[in-house]
């Protein structure tokens, strides 16, 4: 019997973020341009195993995947037993940021999906510089919450449990059984308060609504995908952000719901693979420009 290695390798990086030392996980695979992944609220980097397991998109990008402070493999900051986790805006931003200058990036590209989705039009608009093309994922300016947090992290509910059931619902009918389950059982795995304190921000401090004037598509390409069967970010969400932002390149994802890339990674990919495709090309364009 043969044993089969992946090609992800997972490492540890000390960050500083927002004044403190933070030990975070992060998986990567390829080579190539950067493609950083953000996973969703209360999840970790597991979403993108399908992305660095897959040679057609490793054989040109470098995909890298963290977990954000208090999730997956991260661990929280020193002292945070004193502090309930609240993720804001600043907060996400200069984690981004941070981890980006820690590896030493140069002009990454950059993926995120849910509240990933969000910040990538914070990041489009405040801070392109620092990108060569941004994809959002189940992404829009803002989403009226259809969900009561303060299930979310009580003595006696299993919070994980409650989490699972409450995505289970944003997941699309079509994606297969054993990639729905494992979608699920991340959930099931946050800690206690994660998904909450991520869902502040998602909820309370990120209507960005009149906000992403500032966005030029012409200096940093903005794609955002949705899935068809996404009630939280629906296609009319995002169909209402892109509409203010000129240049935007919106695709409805048909048979995937708000986990694309881990759901139904295969229906996920003929849509991620254009898109990757058309990041690459512009660098082959403006390395033979004089």
């Amino acid at each position: 019997m043969s044993t089969r290695y992946e090609p992800i390798v997972g490492r540890y990086l000390n960050v500083d973020i927002a004044g403190k030392t933070c030990r975070v996980y992060f998986e990567e695979a390829g080579s190539g341009i950067p493609l950083v992944c953000l996973h969703t609220a209360g999840a970790d980097s597991r979403q993108y195993r399908h992305m660095l397991n897959d040679a057609e998109i490793t054989d040109r990008f470098r995909v890298i995947a963290f977990d954000m402070p208090w999730h997956g493999k991260s661990y929280p900051p020193e002292g945070w037993q004193e502090t309930p986790y609240q993720l804001t805006t600043q907060l996400y931003v200069e984690t981004i940021l941070a981890f980006c200058k820690a590896l030493e990036l140069e002009q990454p590209a950059l993926i995120g999906c849910s509240i990933g989705g969000r910040i990538v039009l914070e990041l489009a608009n405040a801070h392109a510089a620092h990108f060569r093309a941004l994809i959002g994922v189940e992404s829009a300016d803002y989403q009226k919450p259809w969900y009561d947090t303060d299930w979310l992290h009580r003595p006696d509910v299993h919070g994980g449990e409650v989490c699972a059931a409450l995505v289970s619902g944003l997941i699309a009918p079509q994606s297969p059984a054993i990639h729905r389950h494992e979608t699920l059982w991340q959930y099931m795995q946050s800690g206690p308060g994660v998904f909450k304190g991520d869902l502040y921000f998602y909820r309370v401090d990120a209507d960005l609504r009149g906000k992403l004037g500032g966005i030029d598509t012409d200096t940093c390409p903005l794609y955002l995908l949705t899935g068809e069967y996404d009630f939280s970010c629906s296609p009319e969400d995002t169909l209402r952000t892109a509409d203010s932002i000129p240049g935007a390149k919106v695709t409805i994802m048909q048979e995937v719901g708000h986990f694309p890339m881990s759901e139904n990674p295969m229906q996920f990919r003929e849509y991620i693979l254009p898109v990757l495709k058309k990041i690459h090309s512009a660098q082959d364009k403006s390395s033979v420009q004089p």
